[in-house]
């Protein structure tokens, strides 16, 4: 296997070794109307008051919701222009879920880090695509995959000739619609050489937990407590859904951070990332 790149550069953005904790944020999915680049506005007024790198996400497309009749979001052609957008208007870097091999090329025109969902980590076909468009790529563990399989998704990037791999810790599947989070994963997967990131909103998830098992519910209240076991566990960037107001928020409300809560969770994360280093 080759060298894996780390640290891996996203637009302005470094995560892995020597860098500061990064953050990945944004809504679960673009809602109608202005409300992704608002978001996206209030994000680079938070991070860039505590100097926290960030990198905007949503995604165009919820194509694994658990109800065929949940929003899944604007689609392609329209995701692409809320992007371009958003990064007109704030400078940030983007990313976005990437479903099928096709989308590869087309989505990385625009959106500078490539996310192969967890349900999609050990398609090859789909990690070939990903890695032939240039773009860094994050793959997000497979809640059916223990920590130590994710080398050979590394490996197989690598040979793709991606340009960096980011690995995303989210939980693993613990019975009937449960995920727990087993922070030893952290420095496993850092074994590959990769960077890895933690997905502390998507953690919360009780899968087909929500009304009737239509959709998934969530622990949001658990959101800090399993994004501060990580930063002390030395993950190198923390992943959050935001949204202004979950309880209405059209996907993954349940599991989404309030917005308004981001900085002083923020804060708490950086003092936990001070102490771990020194």
């Amino acid at each position: 296997m080759n060298v894996v790149p780390n640290p891996v550069t996203v637009g302005p953005v470094k995560i892995g070794y020597g860098q500061p904790l990064a953050l990945i944020a944004g809504p679960c999915v673009m809602e109608p109307g202005d409300l992704t680049r608002r978001i996206a506005a209030r994000l680079v007024e938070i991070c860039g008051e505590l100097g926290v790198p960030l990198i905007f996400k949503a995604s165009f497309d919820k194509a694994n919701r658990t109800s065929g009749s949940s929003f899944r979001g604007p689609g392609l052609q329209g995701g692409m222009e809320v992007f371009r957008q958003v990064k007109a208007e704030t400078g940030l870097p983007v990313t976005t879920d990437v479903h099928e091999t096709i989308q590869a090329a087309p989505i990385a025109e625009v959106v500078d880090l490539l996310q192969v969902p967890a349900f999609l980590a050990r398609q090859t076909d789909l990690l070939e695509a990903v890695a032939a468009t240039g773009r860094a790529v994050n793959v997000k563990k497979g809640q059916f995959m223990a920590p130590w399989d994710m080398k050979n998704v590394v490996a197989k990037l690598q040979d793709f000739g991606a340009a960096g791999t980011l690995l995303t810790e989210r939980g693993t599947t613990f019975g009937y619609g449960r995920l727990v989070n087993d922070m030893r994963a952290i420095p496993q997967m850092q074994e590959t050489g990769a960077p890895v990131v933690f997905d502390a909103t998507h953690s919360v998830q009780l899968p087909g937990g929500g009304e009737g098992g239509k959709t998934t519910a969530g622990q949001r209240e658990m959101i800090p407590t399993l994004a501060k076991a990580a930063v002390a566990a030395g993950c190198d960037a923390v992943f959050l859904e935001v949204h202004p107001d979950p309880d209405k928020a059209l996907s993954d409300g349940p599991n989404s951070l309030r917005l308004d809560d981001l900085a002083g969770l923020l804060r708490t994360l950086l003092r936990v990332r001070e102490a771990v280093a020194g």
